[in-house]
């Protein structure tokens, strides 16, 4: 993949990238998983008939206990001393905008998918899409972090026997992608 690029046109600010067809299978396949996670999350909500009744959409009032999914949706509130006395706050704040917040990740992942060329190639984005791409890249970012365990302590190498080596690379490349897309947003 190149750096992204920043080009006015008639139309325009576009953000300009290039990526090859092996790059574009394997971050759809991380968008994708990471959407069917969320959609899985969004399906399994409950209702009840304040909805019904309201229109207001609710969402689970207790927190993912996939590792990804939790670190995609994680509570709102913590308590200073460590203990659990936020449970309540946070199955209610949960409940209220775990909805939204859904949709928000899973709109982003569309127009990752949306604007990927399948089989690799010129990727031309408006800002908007662009901050999309962004809080994807993000989310896909966190899901990958969390299932190989990576945390302030993890090296930048790891060893060629451990399982999780070819993976970190795609996490770093992730990081790269999201990084220079920031550069070129930033004034």
């Amino acid at each position: 993949m190149r750096t992204w690029s920043r080009k006015n046109s008639l139309s325009g600010v576009k953000i300009r990238s290039d990526m090859d067809a092996r790059e574009a299978t394997v971050l759809r396949s991380l968008v994708g998983s990471v959407v069917s996670l969320l959609s899985e999350r969004a399906k399994d909500a409950p209702t009840d008939e304040l909805t019904q009744l309201t229109g207001l959409r609710t969402g689970h009032s207790t927190a993912p206990e996939d590792a990804a999914l939790a670190r995609l949706l994680p509570d709102f509130h913590r308590a200073d001393d460590g203990s659990d006395d936020t449970a309540d706050l946070n199955g209610a704040l949960r409940g209220l905008h775990e909805p939204e917040i859904i949709d928000e990740k899973l709109a982003a992942g569309a127009v990752i998918l949306r604007t990927l060329p399948t089989d690799g190639g010129k990727i031309v984005l408006t800002p908007e899409q662009a901050d999309a791409w962004l809080m994807g890249l993000n989310d896909v970012r966190l899901a990958l972090g969390t299932t190989l365990g990576i945390d302030a302590d993890t090296p930048e190498v790891l060893d060629e026997g451990d399982p999780r080596a070819p993976h970190l690379d795609v996490y770093h490349w992730l990081t790269w992608m999201q990084d220079s897309l920031v550069q070129v947003l930033t004034p």
